[in-house]
């Protein structure tokens, strides 16, 4: 098959290792890079061995015609634009995340591919990660009894708030429907500096992926069959949350997955510590009595196993597990959070308006 890969320097550049997800992969050739920055197009080249290098990713698209394209920039203004460049040509889309700035635009390109038999996937690892895939079978299993509540922290670093939300947000909400389904309901509040936020405190992150809001979100999802979802991201909450994650609590025991590159899940299991005082321990999740804990690569392997099942999504003509429609509902819990910290009320999911709700 034929490859080619659209990345920006300086303007998201090529995201999470999304330059190589075709490389050093038998009976795939990468036909064509496209890259607006001179400097950086003549780096990747040389990373990737791409065959033909240019300037306009139209261009290349309109030459090459490849039937996988990787739309690599971490920002997300030129997303829809290069996925629907790439769909017309007939090529298959493996896109960074976020997926795009509103709903409209996912809706767009997921009508266009749907039409076309095209597989959209989207650079959401976690949910193919050992220790996830894991933990849900274990779920099913009856680890935890019956699932009650997810509890989901951010990274609540320096961009604590709508940008923590937005940027982690969306591989989080992602393992959210992948464990329990989806939202049909959100309550939230939102924070500036104390206080309630108002619409004109609608700013941009730090990067180019949209209009954000506060520096601390709480909120609540009311999912299908009783499982409730709170979601924080408080930068005063950092130094005792500990790293991202969720905790998963059901009637018989809670479990912590934390994300980042290396997805771990430490299981609670009473009474390993009381000689030490202690009535209860975190212990790792493991995949059999007395194994070792599944371990995961960094992002070049992560890519690779969600690239691997894209790839056979394609060949089998089903949805790809982290596809472009997971993507979409992510970005919505997203939206609903927003939407209800700004009214101050409670919104029912799906969303009605498709377009960005700090877009006032």
């Amino acid at each position: 098959m034929t490859a080619a890969i659209i990345g920006h320097s300086g303007r998201g550049n090529y995201g999470h290792g999304l330059d190589q997800v075709f490389s050093d992969r038998p009976g795939i050739e990468i036909v064509g890079l496209a890259d607006a920055d001179a400097v950086g197009r003549a780096k990747t080249q040389e990373r990737v061995r791409a065959r033909r290098v240019y300037s306009d990713y139209q261009e290349m698209l309109a030459k090459e015609r490849p039937q996988l394209v990787s739309v690599a920039p971490r920002w997300t203004d030129q997303h829809y634009a290069m996925v629907s460049a790439a769909l017309a040509v007939g090529a298959h889309v493996y896109c960074e995340k976020p997926f795009t700035r509103t709903l409209a635009d996912a809706d767009a390109l997921l009508a266009v591919a749907r039409k076309s038999g095209l597989k959209i996937a989207v650079a959401h690892q976690g949910r193919l990660a050992p220790q996830t895939l894991l933990l849900k079978q274990k779920i099913a299993e009856g680890l935890v009894g019956e699932l009650l509540e997810i509890r989901v922290h951010g990274k609540q670093d320096k961009r604590a708030g709508g940008e923590d939300l937005l940027v982690l947000g969306t591989h989080q909400f992602d393992l959210v429907r992948f464990f329990a389904g989806d939202a049909h309901g959100c309550i939230a509040r939102i924070l500036q500096q104390d206080r309630e936020v108002t619409p004109a405190q609608v700013r941009e992150g730090t990067e180019n992926i949209g209009p954000i809001i506060g520096d601390e979100i709480e909120a609540q999802f009311a999912l299908s069959d009783g499982v409730n979802v709170h979601y924080t991201s408080r930068a005063k909450n950092a130094a005792v949350a500990g790293p991202w994650g969720m905790e998963f609590v059901g009637t018989r025991g809670r479990v912590r997955l934390l994300n980042d590159v290396h997805t771990l899940v430490y299981v609670l299991q009473p009474g390993l510590t009381k000689h030490l005082g202690a009535s209860q321990a975190w212990v790792p999740l493991v995949s059999a009595p007395g194994g070792a804990v599944v371990a995961s690569g960094g992002m070049v392997t992560a890519n690779r196993v969600v690239v691997d099942d894209w790839l056979a999504a394609i060949a089998a003509d089903r949805e790809p597990v982290c596809s472009g429609y997971a993507a979409m509902k992510s970005l919505e819990m997203i939206h609903a959070i927003f939407a209800a910290g700004l009214s101050r009320g409670r919104v029912e999911l799906p969303l009605r308006n498709r377009q960005h709700p700090l877009s006032i």
